[in-house]
């Protein structure tokens, strides 16, 4: 540290290097998030390709070494040489930030990677990283290290038999050529690795049947492939996990219609194929798989606005469900935040439902109950989808579309063709009318059932429940309440909390489960509004999370099936109904351990069999006693505070959401009405299950 600053202690950093230093600005982390990030920024351009009309289809390839590839089918990053600079636009575009294709308005009329940093990112956070283009029959490559060059750009001849191959792979079938009277191509001398293709002059030499191809096929024989290592010096795992990355393709492939996705796990042996044809309808059909749908086709809504160079997709249908499922994304990019393209179609369905139900005399002008936003949305699954010219995201991770005059656009196009499709279609729109209204009943019900809960808590002297056994802290920030199992478990963690700043809830028994049930049967659950009333927030419209009186929610059950149950039951009431604790880091799982190891006076804790099995070994084995925890109630108090709430030694697991549909889905899976999908499931993934306890 010095006293002194002036001119010497400015650094300005060259390069790549401000990513590599400060990583997390660029791709929001250096977790798992972040890691896969990398792969949807170079995948993002290669759906630019595809935006523009260029690219149909996309290869992604997990290699055994650790490795990942993209390849698409576009037209290939320029490699001639740009005037200002004399290096390689394929050199500039991986080295240099905020260089692409993005930002001439010509080449990309609309585009997902707006910043033109994804791939120079995704290079310099690369152990290695090589780009390959195929552009004029030729193969141009690059090598990089950690952002910078250790090849540079080469070029070479592609084969005839790389040519047919790779158009093969691209288009499949026969290559198109127009000389379909000579024989296939097998056994001709110097060719005999040559694909068996239909066109092929056997009897001609292999650069006159190259030019041959290339005159009639050339066009379609462009594209990019990009293959890098994630650096593990700046990542905390450089693992791709193919069920992240696959749910993450599929989407695309839907957003897309038409497009061709190829994911392959060279590790396993996995393969998945994503093509449809039927765009986001078949996207909505997906989402709804197992659901009762009360009409049978999805609304599908396309339209476009010359004027403000927007385009607009939506699919839409209606579900028993108590919950709205609505998803939302800019040239192709998702959206998890919403932005105004989503209060755009929040608003318009309000309005046209509320409209066209009074003109139809489904709801009287005098109506004692309005139908609001949440009553016109309950039970809708939804996917809208901008395409459009400048959207201005916030963040490089573009979390939130932020351009102010989407919201009018898309609200006048949903409302016009919404209109046009209840007038079409009236009985799809007495259906809708009638499930809102039920909705606008039952929130009054939830209303009311709130204040009587209310009314009875100011009864009461310190407005608590009266099983919480609170702690003296009354910063929540400082603050953890423990919901725990009966009272057995309770008495356990009552003895060994710290009375400061840890409180203990125990729950009788197996909550509600709320995915099968509406809001006011909920709020009627005695062990739910004891939850309610502990934690502070509300729920509902009233939901606050700044009242929320503790920032350590810690779910505490047995590690056994019942207590594997009840956990999934308490998640899914903070994922339906609580949903921000989860997202601002709240809600926590505690990992009791499994077994209690002890010779003399020696004694460890561990939570698996394996590593039962391994520190038992160590032991001596003679003289080993092995204690199986079936619940928490088997520990005493200072054993439960050593293992599991002591702060110093403690395992905690942060529930958080990686991905809302995914986690929608496999709630919806777990949790919901239908047997038959929740069976398949078991059955897809039970050998999976590593210490399953029955």
């Amino acid at each position: 540290m010095t006293d002194t600053y002036d001119a010497s202690h400015i650094t300005v950093l060259e390069g790549l290097t401000p990513v590599r230093e400060r990583p997390a600005m660029y791709i929001g982390s250096t977790d798992t998030r972040g890691l896969h990030h990398l792969v949807y920024e170079v995948v993002d351009n290669s759906i630019d390709e595809a935006l523009a009309g260029y690219c149909s289809r996309i290869n992604v390839v997990i290699n055994r070494d650790g490795s990942l590839m993209v390849e698409d089918n576009g037209r290939g990053i320029p490699v001639d040489r740009m005037e200002n600079n004399g290096k390689s636009a394929l050199e500039v575009v991986l080295t240099v930030l905020h260089a692409g294709g993005k930002f001439d308005k010509e080449t990309y009329q609309v585009s997902g990677g707006l910043h033109g940093v994804g791939v120079s990112v995704v290079n310099a956070l690369s152990n290695w990283l090589s780009a390959r283009v195929y552009r004029d029959g030729k193969i141009y490559e690059m090598r990089f290290a950690q952002g910078k060059m250790t090849s540079p750009l080469s070029q070479r001849e592609e084969s005839l038999s790389e040519l047919l191959a790779r158009y093969q792979q691209w288009y499949g079938g026969a290559v198109p050529f127009n000389r379909t009277e000579v024989p296939v191509a097998s056994q001709v001398a110097g060719q005999q690795d040559l694909p068996a293709v239909p066109g092929i002059d056997p009897l001609a030499s292999e650069q006159e049947n190259r030019r041959a191809f290339l005159a009639q096929s050339g066009k379609k024989m462009t594209g990019t492939r990009i293959h890098f290592v994630p650096d593990a010096t700046i990542f905390e795992t450089t693992i791709f996990d193919y069920d992240v990355l696959s749910h993450r393709l599929r989407e695309l492939a839907f957003l897309n219609a038409g497009l061709t996705i190829v994911i392959t796990d060279e590790r396993t042996g996995d393969t998945a194929t994503y093509c449809y044809a039927g765009g986001l309808v078949e996207f909505v059909k997906y989402l709804n798989e197992g659901a009762e749908c009360l009409h049978p086709l999805p609304i599908d809504i396309s339209k476009k606005d010359t004027e403000n160079k927007l385009e607009l997709e939506i699919a839409m249908q209606y579900t028993t469900a108590y919950d709205e499922k609505i998803y939302s994304y800019v040239n192709s990019v998702n959206t998890k935040e919403g932005g105004t393209h989503l209060e755009g179609f929040r608003s318009a369905i309000t309005r046209t439902i509320n409209t066209v139900a009074k003109r139809n005399g489904l709801i009287k002008e005098n109506a004692t109950i309005t139908l609001r936003g949440e009553d016109v949305r309950e039970g809708l699954t939804s996917v809208v989808s901008v395409k459009m010219a400048n959207p201005q995201f916030d963040g490089q991770t573009k979390m939130r579309l932020g351009n102010s005059s989407v919201k009018g656009v898309v609200d006048s196009l949903v409302y016009a063709a919404l209109t046009e499709y209840f007038d079409e279609n009236p009985n799809v729109l007495k259906t809708i009318i009638d499930k809102a209204l039920s909705a606008a009943k039952a929130r009054e019900a939830a209303r009311n059932a709130r204040d009587l809960a209310r009314r009875k808590s100011s009864l009461e002297s310190s407005g608590l429940p009266g099983k919480l056994s609170d702690c003296s802290e009354r910063d929540p920030a400082k603050s953890e309440i423990y919901i725990v199992e009966g009272d057995s478990a309770g008495g356990s963690a009552k003895g060994g909390r710290d009375r400061k700043f840890q409180a203990i809830l125990p729950l009788r028994g197996k909550i509600l489960n709320v995915e099968k049930a509406g809001e006011h049967q909920i709020l009627k659950n005695a062990e739910i509004q004891t939850l309610i009333s502990a934690i502070g927030t509300g729920v509902g419209e009233r939901f606050d999370p700044e009242r929320a009186r503790y920032h350590h929610i810690v779910i505490m059950t047995d590690a056994d099936v019942d207590g594997a149950h009840i956990r999934t039951l308490l998640l899914t009431f903070f994922y339906r109904y609580m949903l921000k604790l989860i997202e601002l880091g709240y809600v926590y799982i505690a990992q009791p351990p499994l077994f209690r190891i002890a010779k003399g006076k020696e004694e460890k804790y561990v939570y698996k069999e394996e590593e039962m099995q391994k520190v038992s070994a160590a032991m001596g084995e003679k003289g080993v006693t092995v204690q199986r925890y079936k619940g928490l109630g088997e520990m005493n108090a200072q054993q439960l505070w050593d293992t599991t709430m002591d702060p110093a030694h403690r395992i905690f697991r942060q529930v958080n959401i990686e991905d809302a549909m995914e986690a929608n889905e496999i709630f919806k899976t777990l949790m919901g009405k239908d047997v038959e999908i929740r069976k398949n499931f078991i059955m897809r993934h039970a050998k999976e299950v590593t210490n399953l306890d029955i």
